[in-house]
């Protein structure tokens, strides 16, 4: 047990994720379950009751794993599945049940500020950098020098992995007109961004974020499992990040959960977190994207120790 130890919970659209530092900031526990909290949300506008079971759930197992490493502060977060649903003050009563801390709901700029303190906190170099943090529900993309840039922006896409599968790609695998209405949808997103904010395009070095990006650099290494160590701060090429959203785009999902590599639960939504990679990197010209592990829950446990 370490007394001064703190923890972060993200309690994402796609998946809930743990992270508990000790007082000096060494990881004791990372761990990410897939949730699915922002099932049928973009459809809908609300949390289906299966999904905040699930979320729940695993809420209570994390809240025993920080009284077992006697965790003294923590922060609880949610993001855009929680922002999108009418039903969404009902989750966050429930995780304040479950994890006994007031959770937050953070706004797509604060997401992002959180996210790229996280992930340049073990970065050096020139920038600015271009932080994407592709979620299940939306898509943050933040430029500057670092978290403390007074020149920083943010942009929050209402479009992330799970909510651009249940919106356009419905077919298994998806249809080439499935593909290309998605396709379509990013790139006119993408072009509104970059149009209010053209600092973006000065960004020298891309970093990529959460699961899909972790997945495709699994893949691309031929890693059987998960290995944190061998994935951040992994190199993908944007050659690589099209070849694998190809490939994975002609293939079932039982095909896509077969291979190495692979995480269970997000073999559905895996192309249209790549479709959203790939575009980003080709609408920004970047060749290759760094992979980054340290990400917003990085960002909490900093707040938290700093």
């Amino acid at each position: 047990m370490t007394p001064d130890a703190v923890a972060a919970i993200d309690c994402g659209t796609n998946s809930t994720r743990l992270l508990v530092v000790d007082e000096a900031g060494r990881p004791l526990i990372r761990l990410m379950r897939i949730t699915r909290l922002g099932e049928g949300v973009d459809a809908t506008g609300s949390l289906s009751p299966d999904a905040i079971t699930r979320c729940v759930a695993v809420l209570h197992e994390y809240r025993e794993l920080m009284d077992e490493t006697g965790v003294g502060r923590a922060r609880v977060v949610a993001t855009s599945a929680v922002r999108d649903a009418d039903n969404g003050d009902e989750f966050l009563a429930e995780a304040r049940l479950a994890t006994g801390v007031d959770p937050e709901l953070l706004d797509g700029a604060a997401e992002g500020r959180l996210s790229m303190a996280g992930a340049l906190a073990d970065l050096s170099g020139p920038g600015p950098f271009l932080v994407l943090d592709i979620g299940g529900g939306s898509t943050e993309m933040v430029v500057g020098r670092d978290a403390a840039d007074p020149a920083l922006e943010v942009v929050s896409m209402q479009l992330g992995c799970v909510r651009l599968t249940e919106r356009f790609l419905t077919t298994d695998p998806p249809t080439a007109a499935e593909l290309a209405e998605a396709e379509a949808e990013v790139a006119t997103r993408l072009d509104a961004v970059l149009a209010d904010h053209p600092h973006f395009l000065s960004a020298h070095r891309l970093v990529g974020l959460a699961g899909t990006v972790s997945t495709l650099a699994s893949l691309d290494a031929g890693l059987a499992a998960y290995d944190r160590d061998r994935i951040h701060h992994a190199v993908l090429p944007a050659s690589a990040v099209y070849d694998w959203y190809r490939t994975l785009a002609a293939e079932p999902a039982a095909d896509r959960l077969a291979r190495p590599g692979m995480e269970p639960g997000r073999q559905d939504v895996i192309v249209g977190g790549a479709l959203i990679l790939v575009s980003v990197m080709g609408r920004l010209g970047f060749d290759e994207c760094l992979v980054s592990e340290a990400d917003i829950l990085d960002g909490l446990v900093g707040s938290l120790t700093s």
